[in-house]
């Protein structure tokens, strides 16, 4: 059962990140373990308990995550997760979209104002290069910079299809 901040989640989807490999071929490497080595972070569930410090979620609340790499994670039924690392899951798009948003979601938005220190004050109207603007976190990190940081999005992708898609994207959003 949960404890202090933990939420006990069952999982209905989860993402592959290239996080989830990396870990995968390394965590183990050259060693033989007692114990199997529970990888996968990004997670979309149905919380089943909560623990006694919890302000935010209740029992049968939709949330979704990128769960905390130390800790075993979401490659399982059921999953214990920090209420500090969980948010409300969109509920208009599938929940397997939403199990791929958090990792990607989190990079775009720490690379934009964690690390550029951008912000709509400052940057309003000013121009963005995003390398790989096809990619998940190329993707995200096109809409938080035209939709809230309202810069003007320039992007490179390297495949025909990808080039299309993103323009056509870029054009609605």
């Amino acid at each position: 059962m949960p404890k202090g901040y933990e939420l006990l989640v069952k999982i209905q989807a989860v993402s592959i990140n290239p996080v989830d490999y990396k870990i995968r071929q390394n965590s183990l490497k050259d060693k033989i373990s007692d114990n199997p080595k529970n990888i996968g972070w990004d997670a979309v569930g149905v919380v089943e308990a909560v623990g006694e410090n919890l302000t935010l979620f209740k029992k049968g609340d939709k949330v979704f995550y990128a769960g905390d790499i130390t800790k075993d994670c979401s490659y399982q039924e059921f999953h214990l997760v920090d209420e500090r690392i969980v948010w409300f899951s969109p509920n208009n798009i599938p929940i397997e979209a939403s199990a791929a948003m958090p990792l990607t979601s989190l990079t775009a938005f720490e690379i934009l104002f964690d690390r550029m220190q951008l912000s709509p004050e400052k940057d309003n109207g000013k121009s963005i290069l995003i390398i790989g603007g096809a990619g998940g976190v190329g993707s995200v990190a096109m809409q938080i910079a035209k939709n809230i940081l309202g810069l003007k999005v320039i992007a490179t992708a390297s495949r025909e299809n990808s080039i299309k898609r993103e323009k056509k994207y870029l054009q609605t959003i």
